[in-house]
């Protein structure tokens, strides 16, 4: 083992008494995983300013549109990973701002089927060139194996913790 590796291992095991190697480094990235998700919130609401939506707007129109028929609201939390309450927020403004429409469940009278309308697939296929540039500037110096392996992991690690996704 390198030097720079033990002396990183030493410090993750002080930092985080009591955790054994790979608990003290799971906490580590967890702590990490924090700070990138509000990164890459606020990239993504940077991103999608410019076509009037918010990144909790893409998320539930790419996870739409992903979706193979028009599904239900708790469906499609499941799918994405989110509580259903706030992907009904989210959905009910879609459709306030004509991006999403509901249509009827003929499996249930309450649970209205969401998809999205020509405007909201219009807005998504604009957003697409947007995250393509940046995914490409963001990766850029990366290896593709690297991001895959890491990839990898946090499915993993999504699955250890009860993934209610029916989506990989």
């Amino acid at each position: 083992m390198a030097a720079s590796t033990r002396k990183e291992s030493a410090t993750l095991r002080s930092r985080f008494r009591g955790h054994s190697k790979s608990g003290a480094a799971f906490t580590a990235l967890v702590l990490e995983t924090f700070r990138l998700n509000a990164r890459l919130l606020a990239a993504g609401d940077q991103l999608t300013k410019s076509i009037g939506i918010t990144s909790a707007r893409w998320q539930v129109m790419a996870a739409l549109r992903k979706a193979s028929a028009p599904v239900t609201v708790a469906t499609l939390a499941r799918n994405i990973g989110l509580q259903r309450q706030s992907v009904q927020r989210t959905v009910d403004l879609l459709v306030a701002e004509g991006l999403a429409e509901f249509i009827d469940n003929p499996n249930h009278l309450r649970a209205k089927l969401a998809l999205l309308t020509s405007k909201g697939r219009a807005t998504l296929k604009r957003s697409h060139p947007l995250q393509v540039e940046w995914s490409n500037r963001v990766a850029k110096g990366i290896t593709a194996d690297r991001i895959e392996t890491c990839s990898e992991l946090l499915r993993e690690l999504r699955r250890r913790l009860g993934d209610r996704s029916t989506v990989s």
